[in-house]
């Protein structure tokens, strides 16, 4: 590709990380935190592709104004280059969806142990996520958590031999690097349950809990006592990890 043509590549690829910046779509690829260099990024290759379209136009205007026309080129660059501008534009109109029971279940529970439990309040539901209910409820026994209502969300997933969990998608960095964290569902479960339905789960601590089939991790159950499906959350994604 020649300069300009690559300057335009600069260009849209700038504009697609300010797109997604400004609005929730980075939340499909990166934590929130990682918000304002996403946006410096974006506005540093749009500024390199504006300098060099400049000082392209600027050298050829140097050139035609100080040598001899020449013959044109019998070989101009190939016109499928251009389609390395496809994978940009998907970027800027299609928003991805975020990783869900698919993944979920053809990947093992990625429980790690709190390096501390939080101080929760002493009375009314606790409102936890999926990643800390886990946390408290494996190596912690269910100690802060035994006789109290308990809230979640998650997606729902389900084993392949039936057992519905409530899943959240926990990541360091990006969703490249996401894995997921499982509470698996006894009591009152739905009738009906579709995967990758945003749930909102009421229940209470049980000790119970089994091992993932893939990799052999802790997955702890919740009981529940009552369940409604929820909207699909701005940020699908848990960063408990990074707090």
């Amino acid at each position: 590709m020649n300069r300009q043509a690559q300057s335009a590549v600069l260009f849209l690829l700038g504009a697609s990380l300010l797109h997604a910046g400004t609005t929730d779509l980075y939340l499909r690829y990166v934590k929130a935190g990682l918000r304002p260099l996403l946006l410096a990024a974006g506005a540093v290759l749009i500024a390199t592709a504006l300098a060099t379209a400049w000082y392209e136009r600027r050298a050829t205007n140097r050139t035609k104004s100080t040598e001899p026309p020449t013959p044109a080129s019998p070989h101009p660059e190939p016109r499928i280059s251009w389609l390395l501008v496809l994978p940009l534009l998907a970027l800027i109109l299609v928003a991805p969806p975020a990783l869900g029971s698919y993944s979920a279940t053809r990947t093992g529970t990625s429980l790690q142990e709190p390096l501390a439990y939080p101080a929760l309040p002493a009375t009314g539901p606790l409102r936890l996520s999926v990643v800390d209910y886990a946390g408290r409820a494996v190596y912690d026994d269910g100690r802060t958590l035994t006789g109290r209502r308990i809230q979640l969300t998650g997606f729902l997933a389900l084993d392949r031999d039936g057992t519905p969990y409530l899943v959240r998608m926990a990541l360091n960095c990006c969703a490249a690097d996401a894995q997921p964290v499982k509470v698996g569902l006894t009591g009152r479960i739905p009738p009906v349950l579709q995967p990758d339905t945003w749930l909102e789960i009421t229940g209470t601590y049980t000790p119970h809990r089994v091992k993932d089939p893939v990799n052999d991790g802790p997955i702890p159950f919740i009981e529940v006592t009552a369940a409604r499906p929820v909207p699909t959350p701005k940020d699908p994604y848990d960063e408990t990890w990074n707090t």
